[in-house]
């Protein structure tokens, strides 16, 4: 059992790992959520405060756990740092899939290739760990909770371990808030041990309060406004398709030729394979889901509702989806497979099969999914054209040649200027900005540059003041919603200002002398 938890998380952290080995996939542009997170603890680092002195819409929770990378990044440059967080992300991301494994091996071999193999090669959890991404330092917490909370199937007797959980629950929602769909269904779980269940709770309000109080206490308002209810009202022009969310939703990315129909027809079909299994190990074992069952299946269904309701989706949102998923499938597979040892009748050739079988068939299975994945990230390529015609060295390269190290550089997306060493400047004027549409959604509301955040007053004096502190602007090609460029005080600014920077990548401009 420990042997096959061992194997597959090296699995899950070597296709994690793979990924990195890509053009610019350790150093380059890959993201812009990355940009944010990680270049908040680089501002953290030179004495710049979240909330008070810069603008992000996720609690700290990254911010301190990328501290001690970012305290490096004042001897390696801020291209090496992005790349050591990027490994340790991919290690956070592969371990998953082992805590997976440890949560289900008291059900036995089945249950913990299935739970963590699943972990191990679901698309949008192996893409979710190619750079400092929430999710899989979101998942690490959460799992690290459950395996305080449950006890094999049941919940802990121990008061200590729920508080333990609790805490580890609690620092998940200061990385990402997503954190309390699970936490309500432990909460529901302990509702009749009120007690156990205040216990809980404590430990979660103090592991989420003691890294997001001290920040969240010297800006209120932008706290709220940015990490509260510009979550909560984010608007924006088009609604991600259904179909997109499916395909990341079942693991199915592979499989994109799906049309909405098939894709949908396939959805139900896992839905009924997995209510089916639950109502069969139920009747044949006369007994009803067990807590770890009901929590899989609870936190599954919550996920999907969120990721289903907003208009925004993003394909590592599922990461998270992936270790509940993974429970929700092989806990009542594997518990079906165990009661049908004894089966008589009709259903004995398929018993047998299954039980002598199903091991080495939902290996085979992971063996194939992982392929396809090594498959896919074999054909990657950097986001970014390597190269600008008539110019020499990647695009990173010009840039760092004709930016002067100290100058002030604003860019939409701060990945940009954090894979140059150009990120951050301690000059006077210069705006630390390190999330140009978090910035939008916090000061008008849920909105970006494309969807009316250009009308509200606020935006406009933010980007304003970024542009007059600015020596350098870097625009990535979508600019568009994130910089207010039809505000006629901005456009103009920019181009009395600012002029293409000689031998520089497309997209950089320099102040005019």
């Amino acid at each position: 059992m420990n042997t096959a938890i061992v194997l597959i998380t090296v699995l899950a952290i070597g296709l994690r790992l793979y990924q990195l080995t890509r053009p610019q996939y350790l150093l380059g542009v890959t993201e812009y959520d990355d940009g944010t997170d990680f270049g908040s603890a680089v501002l953290l680092i030179h004495g710049y405060l979240p909330y008070r002195d810069f603008i992000m819409v996720q609690p700290p929770g990254i911010t301190l756990l990328m501290a001690p990378v970012a305290a490096a990044t004042k001897a390696l440059g801020t291209a090496w740092g992005m790349g050591v967080g990027r490994i340790l992300t991919a290690v956070a991301g592969g371990a998953g899939a082992g805590l997976t494994g440890l949560l289900v091996r008291q059900r036995g071999l089945l249950a913990v290739i299935l739970a963590s193999g699943i972990v191990a090669v679901f698309p949008a959890s192996v893409q979710a760990a190619h750079t400092v991404l929430l999710e899989p330092w979101l998942v690490l917490f959460c799992l690290l909770g459950a395996l305080a909370v449950f006890d094999g199937d049941g919940l802990t007797s121990s008061n200590r371990r729920l508080v333990w959980g609790g805490l580890a629950f609690g620092f998940a929602g200061a990385v990402k808030v997503w954190a309390i769909l699970p936490v309500v269904v432990i909460l529901v779980l302990t509702a009749r041990q009120w007690r156990r269940a205040l216990g809980f709770a404590a430990g979660v309000v103090a592991g989420f309060l003691v890294p997001v109080l001290p920040f969240a206490a010297l800006a209120p308002r932008t706290f709220y406004d940015s990490v509260v209810l510009a979550q909560l009202v984010r608007v924006d022009v088009v609604r991600v398709a259904l179909s997109y969310r499916l395909h990341q939703i079942t693991g199915l990315t592979d499989f994109s030729s799906l049309g909405p129909v098939p894709l949908t027809i396939v959805t139900v079909a896992i839905l009924v394979l997995i209510v089916g299994c639950a109502i069969a190990a139920s009747r044949r074992s006369g007994q009803g889901p067990l807590p770890l069952e009901q929590f899989s299946y609870g936190a599954t269904g919550l996920t999907i509702i969120a990721f289903l309701w907003p208009a925004d989706f993003y394909y590592h949102y599922a990461g998270f989806l992936a270790p509940f998923l993974a429970l929700a499938v092989a806990l009542p597979v594997a518990r079906l497979v165990a009661t049908l040892g004894p089966a008589a009748g009709a259903t004995r050739w398929l018993a047998r099969w299954l039980v002598r079988y199903g091991t080495a068939a939902a290996s085979v299975i992971i063996v194939i999914f992982a392929i396809l994945q090594v498959s896919f990230e074999t054909t990657l390529q950097p986001p970014l054209a390597p190269t600008t015609p008539g110019l020499t060295g990647t695009i990173i390269d010009q840039a760092q040649r004709v930016i002067p190290p100290g100058s002030c550089v604003l860019a939409d997306q701060a990945s940009y200027a954090i894979a140059a060493n150009r990120f951050g400047s301690s000059r006077p004027g210069c705006v630390p900005m390190v999330d140009g549409v978090g910035s939008d959604y916090s000061l008008s509301q849920g909105r970006n540059a494309a969807s009316g955040a250009q009308y509200v007053p606020a935006v406009r004096a933010l980007w304003l003041s970024a542009l007059r502190g600015a020596d350098y602007v870097w625009l990535s090609p979508l600019s568009y919603k994130r910089i207010p460029w039809t505000a006629r005080e901005i456009t103009d600014y920019f181009d009395q200002h600012f002029v293409p920077a000689p031998g520089g990548p497309f997209g950089l401009y320099v102040r005019k002398s």
